[in-house]
């Protein structure tokens, strides 16, 4: 497929995901992530082939003027989207899959300090939500979405939903179908068990103070307190 083609698809991709996007030509004045994604698709083929400092000094400039930071060595598929796109880095050795979307303050970086494969692998259709964060030479596969927010760590298996710090799975989906099967979520179960908790415990209360305003009425009624317990 030609660059043009791939460009084409690009714009297509935009106007599919953002309902906010008018027309193919806001998207190619307009949209700071097909910006960057342009600027990386030259910095990307200068960098495979070897080019000092230029690939770097392409991609620093789209940074300055998009807010989105992809080191030239990273490797993404056709189709990619980045929304709004201000404080997207993506590291050196990420590999991006077709038709992935991200929103804006996404990090693909990486824990190792070693020249390997240090950075993310996002299969085809991975959705990534605002803030959340993928470190490490992690795997996510087909169809995952992780929600804003997340920290994710450790590989995803395929159509699954990730939430949380760090990230896990709560959902599976069936994009064929639509169907969702819900995973029990333990730390969602432990705040619900301490809802309750502090339910029995508010009504406890409120049952003593009314035995505690009764007693003080009484007292100043003149009445003799009687002493519950000890009544027969």
């Amino acid at each position: 497929m030609g660059v043009l083609a791939e460009i084409r698809d690009d714009i297509r991709a935009a106007m599919e995901r953002d309902p906010a996007a008018r027309s193919p030509l806001e998207v190619v004045l307009f949209y700071p992530g097909f910006h960057a994604r342009l600027a990386h698709r030259l910095a990307h083929a200068l960098h495979r082939r070897g080019v000092p400092l230029l690939p770097r000094g392409i991609m620093h400039l789209a940074r300055f003027f998009t807010g989105i930071e992809i080191h030239p060595g990273a490797r993404i598929g056709r189709r990619f989207f980045i929304d709004h796109g201000m404080g997207v880095v993506i590291g050196e050795t990420t590999e991006i899959g077709d038709d992935v979307t991200l929103y804006q303050g996404v990090t693909l970086g990486g824990t190792s300090t070693r020249r390997v494969k240090r950075h993310p692998t996002l299969r085809d259709r991975v959705t990534v939500g605002a803030g959340a964060k993928v470190i490490g030479a992690v795997e996510i596969g087909e169809n995952v979405r992780i929600g804003a927010g997340s920290v994710v760590v450790t590989n995803v298996p395929p159509n699954a939903t990730v939430v949380g710090v760090p990230g896990h799975i709560v959902a599976f989906h069936d994009d064929s179908n639509g169907a969702i099967q819900r995973l029990p979520d333990p730390e969602w179960e432990r705040l619900n068990d301490l809802d309750r908790r502090m339910d029995d415990l508010r009504r406890q209360l409120e049952h003593l103070e009314q035995h505690l305003a009764s007693l003080h009425e009484r007292h100043h009624d003149g009445a003799p307190a009687r002493d519950p317990a000890g009544e027969r």
